[in-house]
């Protein structure tokens, strides 16, 4: 099975960022774009691959040791930018050092699994859209899909949303169908509680 670790901002925040990406969708060239769905938003922290369901378990023990030790930290949801000429994202602020060390403690523990990271990859972001497939697009479509992202971006570059806390790690299963990814959560564990 195809698998990820993520954090997955609350309802609120999700409806927040919702509320902000609707006028933007209406501007010029977002409807190029194959946006994503709202119910698969989420932090990818570390992308697995295909991992064989008997590992599953050892997987589980890894994660809910990394759980243990790490702690909850506010977030919110802010700003946007582009990777490249493919993807629209939001990004994220608040104690992001705490989410990278978060991402950095689940690659070192499922490398056994999915390979060894590179942690300094690592660039919190929720995807909002992608351009279309780069088969047979020719470099100046590619060019103004890029052109269109900029503007797509800069209109969301003010946006910040609520703070909220993440608070669980969640391990993720991705299933292709109609050309879609669809997510769903095969575990979760509550993060570390720290008094101050």
């Amino acid at each position: 099975m195809r698998l990820f670790v993520a954090v997955l901002p609350p309802v609120e925040a999700l409806q927040d960022l919702v509320d902000a990406v609707a006028p933007v969708r209406g501007l010029p060239g977002a409807d190029r774009l194959r946006w994503t769905a709202v119910e698969g938003w989420h932090l990818t922290l570390a992308f697995l691959g295909e991992v064989p369901a008997e590992r599953v378990p050892e997987l589980s023990a890894a994660l809910a040791a990394v759980a243990a030790v790490n702690p909850a930290h506010p977030l919110r949801l802010a700003g946007a930018g582009r990777f490249g000429d493919k993807v629209l994202w939001a990004g994220v602020e608040g104690r992001v050092w705490a989410l990278r060390g978060l991402a950095e403690a689940v690659a070192g523990a499922t490398a056994e699994v999915a390979g060894e990271a590179d942690a300094f990859s690592f660039h919190p972001h929720l995807t909002l859209a992608r351009a279309g497939s780069s088969r047979g697009q020719r470099r100046a479509a590619q060019r103004a899909a890029a052109a269109e992202l900029d503007g797509l971006a800069q209109a969301l570059e003010g946006y910040r949303g609520p703070d909220w806390e993440a608070a669980e790690l969640h391990l993720m299963r991705s299933e292709q169908g109609a050309g879609f990814a669809h997510y769903g959560s095969l575990a979760s564990w509550p993060l570390a509680r720290w008094e101050d």
